[in-house]
């Protein structure tokens, strides 16, 4: 069930007014949001149903039996049991089929018939999300920084479906306690609600969607195309990955706080960074923040010297690579992020010790930096978004081969549609803080012929059909 729809449409007017009704009865709030969540995910197949009930009963019955323990020997041994479980199921659906076509195609090769007996399977939608989520939330309770909540609680936090199947990675701590005791619709930002719904919707519907139909093409066969409409592609990618991701999860944390619940900020203009470490702060922050903590710092973190640190760094960006797919584009991507990250921290440390300045604020320096910064995270993106190893060097070959072919595929839409997201990262938070206030001025009446009038340009715009979200595959 996808958020831009109108079967999505029908379903939340359904459990909007019922949220609130019940809501005053937490015992059945919860076994209503539960329902409603569970058939939200159903709606794509109901097998992935069981498999997020499966998931939500072993993470608990493991946290529990942790937390009643003292002996840390036994809580080091079912916090073990309970990263090996999860990564277990989540290694399976998402690796299964490469390492069983690579094995069939290696022992083809050698000659040998392999009959076609290998069971092929789908990923369930958001399994790395809500994986996620559980590992957090056991990881929490080991450490001692959250006590079991109740079942019930938990598998809200779980399936809670406005953040269930692409993010953002919500933290028990961020989460649970919002459930009781329950939020007072009259203290709903319902402005900013709607304001993050319709962005979010402008976002997909028509740029991302829009520079679809452009980016694909270029990238499936590259040498169809000039230097030019490569390079275009290229950074039209950057755009609509961007305006993909970010627009689900504006939309996500709009239904969420209609809802009345606050679902953490997941971007924050990331091309307007001037280092990859600024960007990695401003983009897919709840991830970021999720391999920082439980990833990273258990690693070491900066802990033990330089060149630990720098190790921990890679370590943690292929690991990062390796979590969207078992494909060797991830993992270059992963180590060129990290590479670039590793850099960086060089740097810093190295200007730190010279007595350096601090990185320009602003001026051409930064725009500089900025500039530098956008056309890696470009390069790197490549690699994430080609299916193969060749695939990707065969795009960035044609970067310098076909220079003096026509380029009638770069239409003034898609130019627009590049410039107009690139402007937004560079508008200060406090234009749309503003706006916000002006529209919140507005009687019901106006309010709902503005959104109205948002919703009829972005049927406009946008092309028939919506296309998946992105992040899905992952």
């Amino acid at each position: 069930m996808l958020f831009p729809t109108f079967t999505f449409v029908v379903f939340f007017l359904i459990v909007w007014p019922i949220n609130w009704i019940t809501m005053v009865r937490p015992h059945r709030w919860r076994i209503f949001i539960t329902l409603a969540s569970y058939i939200f995910y159903a709606a794509w197949d109901w097998r992935f149903a069981l498999l997020l009930a499966g998931s939500t009963i072993i993470n608990q019955g493991f946290a529990v039996a942790m937390h009643r323990t003292s002996d840390q020997q036994r809580r080091t041994a079912l916090l073990v049991a309970t990263v090996v479980v999860n990564l277990g199921i989540l290694a399976y659906f998402k690796y299964w089929n490469f390492f069983a076509d690579s094995g069939q195609a290696v022992l083809g090769n050698l000659g040998f018939e392999v009959p076609s007996l290998l069971v092929h399977t789908v990923l369930p939608v958001g399994i790395s999300f809500f994986t996620f989520m559980a590992l957090s939330y056991v990881i929490d309770i080991y450490r001692g920084d959250q006590k079991p909540t109740t079942f019930a609680k938990f598998t809200v936090f779980l399936s809670f479906f406005p953040h269930l199947v692409a993010g953002p990675i919500v933290r028990p701590a961020e989460l649970v306690p919002q459930f009781e005791p329950p939020p007072d619709p009259r203290r709903i930002d319902t402005t900013r609600a709607f304001a993050l719904i319709a962005g979010g919707l402008f976002k997909k519907v028509v740029i991302a969607t829009a520079l679809a139909d452009f980016v694909d093409p270029v990238f499936g066969a590259p040498n169809q195309y000039s230097s030019l409409v490569v390079l275009i592609a290229i950074y039209a990618y950057a755009i609509q990955i961007y305006a993909d991701f970010s627009g689900y999860t504006d939309m996500a944390i709009g239904i969420a706080l209609l809802l009345g619940f606050k679902l953490p900020q997941n971007f924050d203009r990331p091309y307007s960074s001037a280092s990859l470490r600024e960007f990695w702060r401003r983009w897919h922050m709840t991830l970021s923040r999720w391999l920082r903590d439980y990833l990273y710092i258990p690693l070491g973190g900066n802990r033990k010297g330089r060149t630990r640190t720098y190790i921990n760094i890679m370590l943690t960006m292929l690991l990062g690579g390796l979590w969207h797919g078992a494909s060797w584009t991830f993992v270059i991507w992963g180590a060129l992020n990290g590479l670039g990250l590793v850099v960086d921290h060089w740097w810093v440390s190295r200007r730190s010790e010279r007595g350096g300045r601090e990185p320009a604020t602003s001026g051409p320096r930064r725009w500089g930096m900025i500039f530098l910064t956008f056309n890696f995270v470009c390069l790197a993106w490549v690699f994430f978004r080609q299916d193969s190893l060749g695939g990707a060097t065969n795009l960035l070959s044609h970067l310098f081969t076909n220079w003096g072919q026509p380029s009638p595929q770069i239409t003034i839409g898609v130019i627009l549609a590049i410039a107009a997201l690139m402007v937004t990262q560079f508008t200060p938070p406090s234009v749309g803080q503003r706006l916000r206030g002006l529209f919140s001025g507005f009687s019901a009446l106006g309010q709902g012929a503005c959104l109205g009038v948002v919703l009829m340009v972005i049927n406009l715009l946008g092309p028939y059909g919506v296309a998946p979200f992105i992040y899905f595959q992952f």
